[in-house]
């Protein structure tokens, strides 16, 4: 898996994903909430497999 997400794209996924996440946890969540997981993972890996499978890459290093 080569990276398919610049840093910009990685930061704002895993501050989404965060904050998704502790909405579950504190309890004010809906079934959204807990989708936070996935971005969190996205951005600490910098793979996105819907990327892979659109052909889109944001990240700059090649």
């Amino acid at each position: 898996m080569t990276r398919n997400e610049g840093q910009i794209d990685r930061f704002l996924r895993i501050v989404a994903g965060l904050a998704l996440l502790y909405l579950a946890i504190t309890g004010q969540y809906t079934p959204w909430t807990w989708i936070g997981i996935v971005p969190l993972l996205t951005g600490l890996i910098g793979w996105c497999p819907a990327y892979a499978l659109f052909g889109i890459n944001t990240c700059k290093a090649r």
